[in-house]
């Protein structure tokens, strides 16, 4: 019976998601050992502790988001088949499983360091804040980016015990990416929002508005990243990781239109998790070879 309301669980906050922030974690802890001055030996356990830091803190936060959200899901065609909504989860074990969720994530954050421990309750509020946003303000896509875009600079303070401001570039790239495609996603929902008074970039701009809004945020995603190889004299394998990265980009603006929103899923559940492990790639090869 626990196993079974656990994995219901795991499907609700699409588990298998995690892939989307992950690998840019990964890819802050990595810059950080390349840059110089970490016993390699540590390394491995490091890794181990972000990786549940990670899955800890998202399935926190998806499962927050599930309980906010059951009422408003419920009154929404497309969401309110949603295990909470359709009753096929109770609040109660979802309460539990944020809980357990959290407790996770804070064992991990202070296996890491007594830093990434002072800094974690800060980071679950800020995971759990982008919940209430779309009830007050259209610029909730920037803080669901914000609460991803955390992600590296958190791992490179979980590698090397304090913060340096030059990761700070890949924090704002991951921030303009969740946010270009949340955008997009989020035009599903244009007329849902409208009607019940939710705050969206869709509902403010219109469809055609919002999309272009989203190409404005990718440019960005990618400014960000080319300024990071350069701050951090990255090499070419790294560079290149980006060119495919905007190239993924630009294929996931090419499917979607605003009088044809039939291939968001696409968009957004397949192409965002290539792009994720393409740059990580990128970044793993330059380091190996460089």
């Amino acid at each position: 019976m626990l196993w079974n309301r656990l994995r219901l669980t795991l499907d609700m906050i699409k588990f298998e998601h995690s892939v989307f922030a992950l690998p840019f974690a990964l890819t802050g802890a990595l810059l950080a050992f390349r840059d110089g001055g970490y016993a390699s030996s540590q390394l491995g356990w490091d890794l181990a502790w972000i990786v549940v830091a990670m899955v800890g803190a998202r399935s926190a936060a998806m499962a927050f988001n599930r309980l906010v959200d059951a009422t408003i899901d419920a009154r929404n065609p497309r969401t309110k088949t949603r295990h909470l909504p359709a009753g096929i989860l109770s609040r109660g074990f979802s309460w539990f499983f944020v809980a357990a969720s959290s407790a996770v994530f804070l064992i991990a954050a202070g296996a890491l360091n007594p830093l990434c421990l002072k800094l974690a309750p800060v980071a679950l509020g800020i995971v759990f804040f982008y919940s209430f946003t779309k009830r007050f303000t259209a610029f909730s896509h920037l803080i669901l980016g914000v609460s991803l875009g955390i992600a590296p600079a958190a791992a490179w303070i979980a590698v090397r015990g304090s913060l340096d401001l030059r990761i700070l570039w890949l924090t704002a790239a991951v921030t303009f990416w969740t946010a270009g495609f949340d955008v997009i996603y989020s035009c599903q929902d244009f007329e849902f929002d409208r009607a019940e008074g939710l705050f969206s970039v869709p509902r403010r701009l219109g469809i055609a508005g919002a999309l272009r809004a989203a190409q404005a945020l990718h440019v960005l995603m990618i400014v960000c990243l080319l300024t990071l190889v350069y701050t951090l004299h990255l090499g070419a394998l790294a560079l290149a990781g980006v060119a495919a990265v905007a190239a993924l980009l630009v294929y996931e603006h090419s499917i979607v239109k605003a009088d044809d929103l039939s291939r968001v899923n696409a968009a957004f559940f397949s192409v965002n998790g290539v792009i994720a492990v393409t740059y990580l790639a990128g970044v793993v090869l330059d380091a190996a070879l460089s």
